[in-house]
């Protein structure tokens, strides 16, 4: 099988939509991910994966802290632009929970240290040890075949 027949069957899989941030010096580094679950609850676990080739992965390394943001449907425009889609600059007025930045008003922000991390082929899973979480209520932002799309309940 090709890399395309591959990521198209990965695209069959429907996920919500994260931004994972982490600050080095309080410079703030973020990057859109759909890469994202659930490990653990005792301890409270969770992982994401990272392309090699991310600054994020050198990014977390260093910090050894990161967090995610569960994106609501409205924060589209957040996932586009943490995603390099939307290449103008922007000010982000992130909110600082235990010295890492979520985004504000996502469904979730889960704030991690770094627990472990696995190299698997060109991506490294991080392992993250929730230390704090916020949730709000709302809808979640989908994404499905490369597209973006709302849940209907």
């Amino acid at each position: 099988m090709d890399d395309r027949m591959f990521r198209n069957a990965m695209g069959q899989f429907a996920t919500g939509v994260t931004v994972i941030t982490t600050a080095i010096d309080d410079e703030v580094h973020g990057m859109t991910a759909n890469a994202f679950m659930s490990v653990s609850l005792s301890p409270k676990l969770i992982s994401v994966s990272i392309d090699d080739r991310a600054q994020m992965k050198e990014k977390i390394n260093q910090s050894g802290k990161f967090s995610v943001s569960i994106l609501s449907e409205k924060q589209q425009e957040m996932s586009m632009y943490f995603a390099g889609q939307i290449k103008e600059k922007r000010d982000i007025d992130f909110k600082w929970v235990n010295g890492i930045p979520v985004l504000k008003d996502s469904l979730a922000n889960i704030i991690c240290n770094v627990y472990a991390s696995h190299q698997a082929g060109d991506h490294t899973l991080y392992i993250g040890e929730v230390i704090d979480l916020q949730l709000v209520e709302g809808t979640p932002l989908a994404f499905y075949k490369g597209k973006y799309g709302k849940i209907v309940s």
